[in-house]
């Protein structure tokens, strides 16, 4: 037999046969099963795995000894972590009971924070390359058998790499030797190769679309993405070792005095790698100013501004989205307001009119971002108003140089709240999974995206000076993609009066339904445009409305359900106070009323 037709296992016959031998089923003894798939999962939430029954001690089923292994290694901790392993170690094998899979799927997608949380990433691994051949849908399956050859496949070359005599976290540093690789597939490079990126960045996109197995594949890929001592940061290290930045990316050095850890701020971990340089030492600099695309009236606009340059900024810049002379007039006079109208003129120096509000509000956005003189830009919407637990610019003044946005998470004003306005966050913000969605709104918690009806993304402060970066509705990009070298504001909050009172709630319906945020996604999951259509065709308003008490609006027993789980924030939003502080005397066609929404 020749080199060439040598095979590595003697064929794929005897790889099948050895591969079966190892996924035997469990052995059963009388009286020993799985809980059935119906169970109760909560009490195991509390319940603490003690001393193992006398039945299971005395068994000699392969089922019981595999119940003691787990309980000896799950010992003082919850019994649903047991049980998880339990089916785990089930599902790996032929002729698992017809409950294994449905118990597992379950977990997830009711407790699947709670498994994160607690599980080390050993079985997070494993429990994410189960979904690989039982998850509940195709994302599901996908993903967890692309994890599980990711995984297997770093197990195996880390594995033989320690024949090298190397430290896991240290790179080679000889010269690339030049050989044929298997299949004849191309070498990769390091200077110029994107395959580790590409690779990693395409696994966290497919997760994406599944809401159980999201969390899970995230919380892996960023622990693998922090890990010193794996292939992808031995492979970053040797690019930077041997690569040169490109014309105009050349980054200054981090001062030493930086600081990395804030109270007020916490550094994300780059997911796909797309850093843009800081070409300048800019640390200490806190000048900071807000840009909007505006088509409201006049007082909405006012108190939008008011509100802004009370809390310190330098300046908000209005491109009037459908300019009137009053507007331009008053709003030209004020100090700290600089007015662009967007008319025919405009436009006719910007190439074209966009079609959308949003790709005009994302063009003006990155025409004020690459003229500003400021530090410090914050893209928001007329509706938005930042609340910081102290001066803006002291927080932004500590963030490192080579941090280029600051990230604002949204919190949501809820209708009919007073003189103190009252604003829930996300479940995921408060540390929740999103099973609780269903106990804070009953009827309607499983159709919303985070409890919210608005997004969830949040907007962004963006540092300027930045080259060749555009200003987007929700992030900073830089080469057609979101910045990822960010600090995410951690106490302060992006409030969002997207729909402060039923009448402004029903009057935007058809503009967002149509064009705005409730418009009709690609996916096939019945979202807030689909529940609206049916609640409008089936109950008409009084539906509707339905909705809007539950969801929107600050009733006793939804302030109570959202206070008991951190969800809730109270801030004194006190606008006509701003306006007649930083506009005094006030114009007479300035009413009083109630921030709303454009969009």
């Amino acid at each position: 037999m020749t080199s060439e037709q040598r095979t590595t296992y003697g064929g794929f016959g005897r790889v099948l046969t050895r591969m079966e031998s190892r996924s035997d089923p469990f052995r059963y003894g009388a009286d020993e099963s799985l809980p059935p798939a119906d169970m109760d999962l909560r009490p195991l939430l509390t319940e603490r795995i003690g001393v193992t029954p006398a039945a299971l001690e005395v068994s000699r089923s392969s089922f019981a000894y595999k119940c003691r292994e787990l309980m000896e290694e799950f010992r003082g901790e919850p019994a649903l972590l047991w049980l998880h392993g339990l089916l785990i170690a089930n599902l790996r094998r032929r002729g698992q009971p017809e409950q294994a899979a449905p118990l597992f799927q379950r977990i997830w997608a009711e407790h699947g924070g709670f498994l994160i949380d607690r599980l080390n990433s050993r079985w997070l691994v494993s429990a994410v390359t189960t979904f690989g051949d039982h998850g509940a849908t195709e994302v599901q399956r996908r993903v967890g058998l692309s994890m599980n050859v990711l995984f297997n496949t770093m197990k195996l070359y880390e594995a033989e790499r320690l024949h090298a005599g190397l430290a896991p976290e240290q790179p080679f540093d000889q010269p690339h030797e030049r050989h044929r690789l298997p299949l004849d597939m191309d070498d990769f490079s390091l200077r110029s190769g994107g395959l580790d990126v590409n690779m990693l960045g395409r696994l966290w996109v497919e997760a994406e679309a599944d809401p159980v197995i999201a969390p899970l594949a995230h919380h892996l890929l960023v622990l693998l993405d922090r890990d010193a001592g794996g292939v992808f940061r031995r492979l970053q290290l040797m690019r930077e070792a041997k690569g040169e930045p490109q014309p105009g990316d050349e980054q200054m050095p981090l001062p030493a005095d930086a600081p990395r850890e804030d109270a007020q701020f916490t550094l994300a971990k780059p997911k796909l790698g797309h850093v843009v340089p800081v070409p300048r030492a800019v640390s200490g600099r806190r000048r900071w100013g807000v840009v909007a695309t505006v088509k409201a009236p006049l007082s909405r606009i006012a108190r939008f501004a008011a509100w802004h340059l009370r809390a310190g900024a330098e300046r908000v810049t209005l491109y009037l989205d459908a300019p009137e002379a009053a507007q331009v007039a008053w709003l030209s006079a004020q100090p700290g307001i600089e007015v662009v109208p967007c008319d025919a003129a405009y436009w006719e120096g910007h190439d074209k009119r966009p079609r959308t509000h949003q790709q005009r509000q994302m063009r003006n956005a990155t025409h004020c971002y690459e003229r500003s003189d400021l530090d410090w830009l914050a893209h928001i919407d007329v509706d938005e108003f930042l609340l910081t637990p102290e001066p803006l610019g002291d927080i932004l003044a500590r963030i490192p140089s080579d941090i280029a946005l600051a990230r604002l998470a949204p919190v949501e004003q809820l209708a009919d709240t007073g003189d103190e306005a009252l604003f829930k966050t996300t479940a995921r913000r408060a540390g929740h999974a999103s099973a609780v969605l269903e106990e804070v709104y009953p009827t309607f918690g499983m159709h919303l995206r985070g409890g919210f009806i608005s997004h969830l993304e949040g907007k962004v402060i963006a540092r300027t000076g930045l080259p060749r970066c555009r200003l987007g509705i929700h992030a900073l990009l830089w080469k057609r993609q979101a910045v990822e070298n960010a600090a995410e504001l951690t106490h302060c909050h992006l409030a969002h009066a997207h729909a402060p009172d039923w009448e402004s709630f029903l009057g935007h319906l058809d503009f967002r339904l149509d064009r705005g945020s409730y418009r009709k996604q690609e996916d096939t999951r019945f979202r807030l445009n689909e529940l609206f259509t049916f609640l409008r065709k089936s109950e008409g308003e009084e539906g509707l409305r339905l909705f809007f008490e539950e969801v929107c609006t600050a009733t006793p027993d939804l302030v109570a359900r959202l206070e008991a789980r951190d969800m809730l924030v109270r801030w004194r939003l006190d606008l006509d106070a701003a306006v007649a502080e930083v506009f005094d005397p006030l114009p007479e066609e300035l009413p009083g009323e109630l921030p709303g929404a454009t969009a």
